[in-house]
């Protein structure tokens, strides 16, 4: 059923804890695994540098996440893509020219308000991808622990 797997990945926990799905589905149905690490580069004054100030670290841990699946015998890619356009974009290309049949993400689990401010991958996923998207929210007590620190920001 999903013969190539891409996992979106930014080094995050979010991210990290998505692997663990896409493992599961890639050893049922025998899939290859593509780790798509989307590297949005700013534009206009200082077009061409790397958004993240530690984006060599991020790639060097999800380096040795895929380096770690291939000894566990798992099918695994890696690509990094680098453009101005926005993360979902970024990551959609990516999907559509490995013939992807499922993109697996972490997501924070915001809606309303909250995500239209900070925006969503997992959400401009869902309208730009050409497959289906699964969402990986973070674990119930990450949800609790970030609306505690909510309130007490906001009181």
């Amino acid at each position: 059923m999903f013969e190539t797997i891409v996992w979106a990945t930014d080094g995050s926990e979010l991210a990290d804890r998505a692997l663990p799905h896409v493992l599961e589905l890639a050893r049922t149905y025998h899939s290859k695994i593509v780790a798509v690490h989307a590297n949005e580069l700013l534009k206009g004054r200082f077009g061409g540098a790397p958004l993240l100030a530690d984006e060599p670290d991020l790639r060097e841990k999800i380096e040795h996440q895929v380096a770690e699946l291939g000894k566990e015998g798992v099918v695994v890619e890696l690509r990094v893509t680098t453009g101005t356009s926005d993360v979902p974009e970024l990551i959609a290309k990516a999907a559509r020219e490995v013939d992807a049949d499922l993109i697996v993400v972490g997501t924070h689990g915001h809606g309303g308000f909250k995500a239209a401010v900070l925006g969503s991958v997992a959400r401009g996923l869902l309208h730009d991808a050409s497959c289906p998207v699964l969402a990986i929210p973070p674990a119930r007590e990450i949800v609790a622990a970030e609306r505690e620190r909510e309130v007490v920001n906001t009181a």
